[in-house]
C-alpha cells in the first residue's frame, strides 16, 4: 500500500509524507510537506504550494484591517477546524452583552456542546486526536508530523482497526508510526510514557498499524540517535561528527543488526569522546541512551574490532 493510500486526503489538504519520485537532480529521497516538495540530499526545491491557505487580509476604504477567513483546515481536529464558537460577554462589535443575552448564549453553548458529536465514531475520533495533539506537544514534534499522525489515526478508524483496542494506545502508536515514517529517532519507550497506557499496548497497536496499513518504515539506524544524544550530553561538533562516522562504519560492517540503536549510538559517542579527550563516561552515555553500562561496553568492543 502506497503512502497516498495510507494518508488519504480530503478537503483539498496538502499534508503528505513518505518517499515519492526520486529527485531529478541527484536521485535522492524526496519528501513533501504542507509548504514544498524538497530533496533531502541536495536540498533542491522541486515544487511548492502556490495556494496560500492562511487567513486573507484586506483593507476596506475607511475601515481597519480585517480578517476575512478563519484558520486553515487541519486534520488535527475531528471537524477539520470547521467548528462553531459561541461568544460569551461581547458581540461582534465588542459591545458588552446584557444579562439576558448572556444567559441565552450560555444555554446555546450547552446545547451546542451536547450536539457536538454526531456519532460514537466521531466522539472516539475527537478523543484520539486530542491524545495525539497532547503527545506530540509533549515530545516537541512539528505540526507536519502531528498532522500525519492524526491522518494515520483517521485511516485506522476508517479501516475498522479501533474496535477492541484502546484509543489511547492507537493514538500513541499513530504518533510513533508518523515519527518512523519521517525517519525521526524516537522509540516506543520514548512515546509510551507520554500516553495513558502501558508500553506493551502501544507496541501491539503499532504492530497492527504496520501490518494492516503497510507503513513504509525503515529500520532505525544508530546514526539517527547520535545528534540527539550528543545534544543531551553536551558533546562538541567534532565528537558528534566522529561518532556519526563510527556508527556509519558499523552499519556498513553489518554489526548493528539486532542491537539497540540508541545504545550503539551512545557507544559511538563514548569512543569519539575518548579520541578527542572529551570528559564523557560510559555511565553518562548509558544514562542518556537509557541503557545499561554493560550495553555501552559491549558495543564499544564491537566498534574497536571494526576500527582495528
Amino acid at each position: 500500500m502506497t503512502m497516498s493510500e495510507i494518508y488519504d486526503r480530503d478537503f483539498d489538504e496538502d499534508v503528505q509524507c513518505g518517499p515519492t519520485d526520486p529527485c531529478p537532480e541527484c536521485g535522492g529521497q524526496v519528501r513533501t510537506n504542507t509548504a514544498e516538495t524538497v530533496c533531502e540530499d541536495c536540498g533542491l526545491i522541486i515544487d511548492e504550494q502556490a495556494i496560500d491557505r492562511g487567513p486573507e487580509w484586506h483593507v476596506d476604504e475607511g475601515a481597519d484591517t480585517a480578517k476575512r477567513t478563519g484558520a486553515a483546515l487541519t486534520p488535527a481536529r475531528h471537524d477539520r477546524g470547521l467548528s462553531t464558537e459561541i461568544g460569551t460577554h461581547q458581540d461582534a462589535n465588542g459591545n458588552t452583552l446584557d444579562g439576558e443575552t448572556r444567559r441565552r448564549l450560555s444555554r446555546l453553548r450547552r446545547e451546542h456542546a451536547r450536539s457536538r458529536w454526531r456519532s460514537t465514531q466521531e466522539r472516539n475520533l475527537g478523543h484520539g486526536l486530542t491524545e495525539i495533539r497532547r503527545i506530540a506537544s509533549a515530545l516537541g514534534l512539528s505540526d507536519s508530523v502531528r498532522d500525519q499522525a492524526c491522518q494515520l489515526f483517521r485511516t485506522a478508524q476508517d479501516q475498522h482497526l479501533l474496535p477492541g483496542r484502546s484509543i489511547e494506545a492507537m493514538a500513541a502508536a499513530s504518533v510513533y508510526g508518523a515519527c518512523r515514517c519521517n525517519g525521526q529517532s524516537w522509540l516506543i519507550a520514548d512515546v509510551a510514557p507520554m500516553a495513558q497506557v502501558g508500553q506493551e499496548r502501544v507496541a501491539n497497536a503499532y504492530r497492527v498499524l504496520n501490518e494492516e496499513l503497510g507503513l513504509p518504515t525503515l529500520p532505525i539506524r544508530p546514526t539517527q540517535f547520535v545528534p540527539r544524544l550528543a545534544s543531551d550530553l553536551g558533546c562538541s561538533d567534532a565528537v558528534r561528527r566522529q561518532a556519526e562516522q563510527l556508527a556509519e562504519q558499523a552499519v556498513d560492517a553489518g554489526v548493528t543488526t539486532g542491537v539497540h540503536p540508541a545504545g550503539f549510538a551512545a557507544a559511538s559517542l563514548y569512543m569519539a569522546a575518548c579520541a578527542n579527550d572529551a570528559p564523557l563516561t560510559q555511565a553518562d552515555a548509558a544514562a542518556a541512551a537509557d541503557v545499561t553500562v554493560e550495553t555501552v561496553r559491549n558495543h564499544r568492543d564491537r566498534l574497536l574490532s571494526i576500527v582495528e
